[in-house]
């Protein structure tokens, strides 16, 4: 994970704490509304990651007034001070982290069978 994190942190300029809870955020979004299997191999690929996820579901309440989608993950994204340019930025350095870990045509699957995914890869 602090492989990832500095990784992310990198290439967006963002600080070590705003880059983790991104991780957690978009691995998330990916869990529920990706392919599970697939997705979960990812997970499993990041140590830490699932402390992540946990830790960014704890907002539950507002998330949930929210909705899902794609949409809420980009409203909390930016709830955390993030632009769209960094978004698109976080989501590609996470997606060519997914396909070193977990190789480019299981990285590929979980991009097109999630929602709206496919315009940030």
């Amino acid at each position: 994970m602090d492989e990832l994190i500095r990784r992310l942190a990198t290439k967006a300029g963002i600080d070590d704490a705003v880059a983790e809870k991104t991780i957690g955020i978009i691995l998330g979004f990916l869990r529920s509304e990706g392919p599970s299997d697939k997705v979960q191999a990812l997970i499993d690929k990041i140590p830490g990651a699932e402390a992540a996820i946990e830790a960014s579901a704890r907002g539950g309440g507002l998330t949930r007034l929210m909705g899902g989608g794609l949409m809420a993950v980009g409203t909390r994204l930016m709830g955390l001070g993030l632009g769209i340019s960094d978004i698109q930025t976080i989501a590609r350095e996470l997606f060519r982290f997914g396909r070193d870990a977990i190789g480019a045509d299981r990285m590929g699957e979980i991009i097109a069978e999630t929602p709206g995914l496919s315009q940030f890869a």
